[in-house]
């Protein structure tokens, strides 16, 4: 029985060790200390003041919440960096008298990565994302506030899980 007890305790303490790497974001072992999000300017061609702001933020909120990784101002081991380069409001559903029932909010972010201790890990790509609502109300207040928190937590996700993530 004793022997039996010892195998166990063995077969249990060799299957916990190989679990230590990972953990629920997919970001097990990242290589770097620091991280930094630049500005991301509006370019697009429908400006929507603020939202440059707003998903800058978000973006580096997400980060620090799902990492233990620091935010810095400058000199990051991990940068983030890019522009929006496209809002655009556009009918999607039409209803029997010719009149939009749906429309579409799309916001397309051009992101740049650089991780300074791994450059395989570097990349550039846009990354975009869509909201819709009804047509007889107004991209405004409330509206405005849930769709661009969609988006952006939509995107910043996406941007995670490429960067850091590898899923």
């Amino acid at each position: 029985m004793r022997k039996l007890f010892f195998l166990f305790a063995f077969v249990c303490l060799f299957t916990l060790n190989g679990c230590g790497v990972y953990n629920f974001t997919g970001s097990g072992k990242i290589d770097a200390k620091t991280f930094q999000v630049n500005f991301f300017q509006n370019n697009a061609d429908l400006i929507e003041p603020g939202i440059d702001r707003t998903f800058t933020n978000q973006l580096q909120d997400l980060i620090q919440n799902q990492t233990n990784l620091n935010l810095v101002k400058n000199t990051g081991d991990l940068v983030y960096e890019g522009e929006i380069t496209d809002y655009r409001i556009s009918p999607m559903t039409a209803t029997a008298d010719q009149r939009a029932a749906q429309n579409r909010l799309k916001i397309r972010i051009n992101v740049r990565f650089t991780n300074k201790n791994k450059e395989t890990d570097n990349f550039e790509k846009p990354f975009e994302f869509f909201y819709d609502y009804p047509a007889d109300q107004q991209l405004t207040g409330s509206t405005l506030s849930t769709a661009l928190k969609e988006i952006f937590d939509r995107i910043s996700q996406d941007i995670f899980n490429e960067s850091l993530a590898k899923w």
